[in-house]
């Protein structure tokens, strides 16, 4: 398998220059260990904590342990052995100067922040790698979104199925290295492995076939707005079990909640907010689309294209070791805009539309935003699914998501 650089990697370096610990969470499988292990080379251990004697060895002599693995090394899953880092801070404070002695990573964000937070705050730079972005896939890892300065994506020209066959695909590494691969059944793996890993280990869930149906069901819903008490009733469970649902998604990096903007002005907004599943390959999967004609001809073909969108834009910023502010905006009659980007005090309003033939009357949402808000909102994008840029009127320009 060929690696595939990635945005995160310059800002890896910078951390392990200056802080004695580097964590990198992210989901399972989106590359967290092999962008490590590519950056550090043989002069970094390595050892992996999921394995049932090496946990064991590192919580019962965890002084032993660390002996043993000598920095600078990775320790891969941390979250299986999380007392372990009461031992690592141990060894960091006997030699605060030296950066980039111990890499961990982890697939739980929950839990792992809430150790670090106990353990090595102030000694650890704590980064993200989410799946594999467009850009990234495309070799341009470094490529500015359409509203930066500097060199954006190079428009290839790729056609409609090849679009769509790649939002089935999604942006996990090894599907993304291995096209020919069995999608679905990488998916139902992969489903299964974080059922049995990670829900079991953050929380007590007792029916998981439940829990199957409800991730089904908010994929269903990606984009729309959340009405967990709708769900609560049509799945006979209780309100606050999704929530706590909701949040074990979250801290397992499996959705990504939107949440509204909120300006001081007169109109009534909505204050509910969206959720996104964090990849649209997978999904697809839950709502039974495997598929690139039928995806692109169901029912949830919109949802799809702004999931991608929405995908392609916090993975690009995480992956520069930011945190992405995003919003969406909705008033009370329905004036919507899908995406805001906070950036450098402006917000840059993006509509998505499934339709690869731009119109001025598609960006009447971002006008209406424009219009309510004032000076802090810069001009607009409407990224579609075909092949052109153009301006759409009032500084908003068209965008092709291939060129996102």
């Amino acid at each position: 398998m060929s690696y595939i650089r990635r945005s995160l990697e310059s800002v890896v370096q910078s951390a392990a220059e200056q802080f004695p610990v580097v964590a990198l969470t992210g989901p399972r499988q989106s590359g967290k260990t092999t962008l490590l292990r590519h950056l550090l080379g043989d002069g970094c251990g390595y050892v992996s904590l999921e394995t049932p004697d090496t946990r064991l060895a590192a919580i019962t002599d965890p002084r032993g342990f660390l002996d043993f693995h000598e920095s600078p090394v990775i320790l891969d899953e941390i979250q299986y052995a999380p007392e372990l880092l009461m031992y690592v801070k141990e060894r960091v404070d006997s030699r605060r100067d030296v950066p980039g002695q111990y890499f961990i990573t982890g697939s739980q964000n929950l839990l792992l922040n809430q150790h670090i937070t106990e353990s090595l705050a102030g000694r650890v730079a704590m980064l993200t790698l989410l799946p594999l972005s467009n850009r990234e896939i495309a070799g341009e890892p470094d490529a500015a979104l359409p509203w930066e300065d500097g060199p954006t994506r190079t428009l290839t020209g790729a056609g409609q199925a090849d679009l769509w066959r790649s939002f089935i695909r999604g942006g996990y590494p090894e599907l993304v290295a291995h096209p020919a691969r069995n999608t679905d059944l990488w998916f139902a793996s992969y489903m299964q492995t974080y059922l049995e890993r990670d829900v079991r280990s953050l929380s007590r869930i007792g029916d998981l076939a439940q829990f199957q149906t409800f991730l089904r069901v908010l994929a269903a819903q990606s984009g729309a707005l959340l009405n967990l008490n709708s769900m609560a009733r049509d799945l006979g469970t209780s309100l606050n079990t999704l929530k706590n649902w909701l949040s074990l998604l979250e801290a397992t990096y499996q959705v990504f909640i939107l949440r509204p903007y909120h300006a001081n002005i007169s109109k009534r907004l909505v204050k509910t907010p969206k959720v996104y599943f964090s990849d649209v390959g997978l999904m697809c999967r839950l709502v039974g689309l495997g598929d690139a004609g039928h995806a692109m001809n169901s029912p949830m073909s919109g949802a799809i294209v702004e999931t991608a969108v929405i995908n392609e834009i916090v993975r690009t910023i995480r992956h520069r070791g930011a945190e992405p502010r995003l919003y969406f905006w909705r008033t009370a009659t329905g004036v919507e805009v899908d995406l805001l980007v906070e950036t450098e005090g402006r917000i840059i309003p993006v509509e998505v539309k499934q339709s690869a033939t731009p119109r001025p009357a598609m960006a009447k949402g971002i006008r209406g935003f424009q219009a309510d808000i004032g000076d802090v909102a810069a001009p607009g994008f409407v990224v579609h699914t075909g092949d052109v840029k153009m301006p759409l009127g009032d500084g908003t320009l068209a965008w092709p998501f291939a060129g996102l």
